[in-house]
């Protein structure tokens, strides 16, 4: 007897699907085999809706987070190539929709363990943008989008979002054995977050915009103090600018010799990348900086044109100098000089963070103040808040983060008691 998941076996371009366990197992399932996997997927089911915040119907929203997300040969090629798609491709694509906007639309019941799974709402309910836009066009009763409407849908999905981790993550680490890791609860901050350093957020939104707009585009270097927002600033674009296809991959200074394979392996992406190195600075005896050069200056191989490469420093300069650098043969030590100083100028835009001055301090603090509903006088905030610096190294954004913090645990003990 035919059934909804047989028809599966008719698809031209999702078979990736059929080579899912779970999607295996629903099939068999529907067959009325296997009792007891009833429950055994059930379990795998709700397992993986409490690792990713997946809601709703878990077997269908887990088939529809599979296309939104699975590798073939549509999803790779449109998200490289965009709207170029090939006409018979899309015509492969339409045929698949047909049937699995037939599954998705058919109220799959699967018998005991039907209860725990059909309305399931996860700890921690979590909804990208691509999913949601997915359950729209193959959920939304009231609109009528033809199969031929979804596959085109479908090919811009792909091509904004990316798929597999790529669409469900804005921040990626480097592993050494993995490759591209993604980053599965990233920072959220926002660049709204970091209070003050307006024309240094200003200049990295410009750069960044004209970067995913395919404009020429500069490396950035930021350099300042630390605790004065250069990391988070850097993490707020890949928040920014998801919808847009900018990804964050950061790397540290270990990482530095893996940059070759880092760039090979962002390449063939059609997404834009900011490869992240946080806090970066280099001893007089370490070489690593020269891969970092040879990268950025193109090498044997060139840069990729969807990369870019921004890095925090608290020194202008980052390799340290030191005196013998001066001492001895005066046109060999230039040339050693110029060597440890020419990486920084491999940076088209250099920002700095300064510290900010006693009253650029108290500004901070009464921003954060004020959107965490502190419920001090500004007297009283500013006297709090200068005590706070005193027992404290150096002003900044963090220590006046941390200042509010500690204002705000003692609120909420004090209504407590």
């Amino acid at each position: 007897m035919a059934t909804v998941f047989s028809e599966l076996e008719k698809l031209l371009v999702y078979r990736n699907l059929l080579q899912d366990d779970l999607v295996k197992k629903l099939a068999a399932l529907e067959t009325g085999e296997e009792y007891l996997l009833n429950y055994e997927l059930a379990g795998e089911l709700i397992q993986f809706a409490e690792e990713t915040g997946l809601s709703g119907n878990l077997p269908l929203s887990y088939i529809l987070y599979q296309i939104g997300c699975g590798k073939n040969v549509f999803s790779s090629t449109a998200e490289k190539d965009g709207n170029r798609v090939g006409k018979d491709l899309l015509k492969a694509v339409t045929h698949d929709v047909v049937i699995l906007k037939k599954l998705l639309n058919t109220g799959l019941k699967f018998g005991t363990a039907d209860s725990f799974i059909a309305n399931y709402q996860p700890t921690h309910p979590q909804t990208t943008s691509s999913f949601t836009a997915l359950q729209d066009y193959f959920y939304d009763k009231t609109a009528t989008y033809s199969p031929e409407q979804i596959a085109v849908f479908l090919s811009q999905l792909y091509a904004r979002y990316g798929y597999g981790e790529m669409a469900t993550c804005t921040a990626f680490k480097w592993d050494w054995n993995q490759g591209l890791v993604g980053v599965k609860h990233a920072d959220p901050v926002q660049l709204e977050d970091i209070v003050g350093y307006e024309r240094q957020k200003q200049t990295l939104i410009e750069n960044t915009e004209a970067f995913i707009a395919g404009r020429p585009a500069n490396n950035v270097l930021l350099v300042g103090a630390r605790g004065t927002g250069k990391s988070t600033s850097v993490k707020a674009l890949a928040n920014r600018y998801y919808d847009q296809g900018l990804r964050l991959v950061e790397a540290s200074k270990r990482d530095l010799e893996c940059l070759p394979a880092i760039m090979n392996a962002l390449r063939p992406w059609g997404k834009k990348f900011i490869v992240f190195l946080d806090d970066l600075s280099f001893e007089e005896f370490e070489v690593g900086y020269k891969n970092l050069k040879s990268v950025m200056d193109g090498g044997l191989e060139a840069k990729p044109e969807n990369v870019l490469i921004y890095a925090t420093s608290n020194r202008r300069h980052l390799v340290r100098e030191v005196w013998n650098d001066r001492a001895g043969d005066e046109l060999h030590n230039q040339d050693t000089i110029n060597e440890k100083i020419s990486l920084s100028d491999r940076f088209g835009i250099t920002l700095t963070f300064a510290s900010p001055n006693q009253e650029e301090y108290l500004n901070i603090v009464e921003k954060i103040a004020k959107k965490n509903d502190i419920p001090l006088s500004l007297a009283e905030l500013r006297s709090q808040a200068l005590r706070w610096e005193m027992a404290h190294s150096g002003r900044s954004g963090r220590l006046a983060r941390q200042f509010i913090a500690n204002l705000s645990g003692k609120t909420v003990e004090k209504g407590r008691e």
